[in-house]
């Protein structure tokens, strides 16, 4: 493998691992742990860790909690929610492991790509699941989840073999959301107002008495007749 193809390679790998993560962090660390630990994959130094079996078992238990908690209507979205915070930054720290023990700035530059392409898939798959959510059925929910963890596995696997097509793919995926998610924005802020308005109404249904006591005319301690 020459220098170029050494380079694009480590490119495909390190905006993997950030995109992956922003759409199933657990699927990424399993299936770089597993196709290392089978020597299918050598990992650079910096990734090295996902292999270790106390990583590989940590991430398959949670993955299994995501397997279910993801497919159920309005606990998809709060899972998400919650991993705002859990899947940007371990997108960016595995994007900068990829670059292993290089200097500093390609590091810190590899960390930001990645962090960047993880919020960027995470704010599409979240968005995409409060839209889902807004139909009664499960089965849309069961689709997407399905689709999404198909999307990490094949994702990964064209970024490790094949990273010229990944890359040519990240683009047109680039492309896809910077004309989806507004779309998706504007419908996420409808159905908040709409849910805004429908609670606020219930609210305004309420009557409370009021407060007559003094309207009752005394005098002397006594009431007047």
């Amino acid at each position: 493998m020459d220098q170029l193809e050494q380079i694009t390679a480590l490119i495909a790998l390190t905006m993997g691992v950030g995109w992956a993560s922003g759409i199933n962090l657990y699927a990424t660390i399993l299936m770089l742990g597993l196709m290392a630990n089978t020597g299918n994959l050598q990992l650079p130094a910096g990734l090295e860790i996902v292999a270790d079996p106390m990583v590989l078992m940590a991430a398959g238990f949670m993955y299994c909690v995501e397997f279910f908690a993801d497919k159920v209507p309005g606990v998809d979205t709060g899972w998400d929610t919650l991993h705002t915070f859990i899947r940007i930054p371990a997108g960016a720290a595995l994007a900068a492991g990829a670059v292993g023990d290089m200097n500093e700035a390609v590091i810190l530059a590899a960390a930001l790509v990645g962090g960047s392409l993880s919020a960027t898939s995470h704010a599409l798959k979240a968005g995409g699941r409060v839209m889902i959510n807004t139909s009664p059925e499960p089965v849309t929910n069961w689709t997407a989840s399905i689709t999404e963890d198909l999307a990490v596995f094949g994702g990964l696997w064209t970024a490790l073999n094949y990273p010229v097509a990944f890359l040519i793919g990240l683009v047109l995926f680039i492309a896809l959301v910077v004309w989806l998610l507004p779309k998706i924005w504007r419908g996420v802020k409808k159905l908040f107002a709409f849910l805004a308005g429908l609670f606020g109404s219930r609210e305004d249904d309420i009557r409370f008495p009021e407060d007559n006591s003094n309207a009752l005319p005394h005098q002397n301690g006594r009431y007047k007749n």
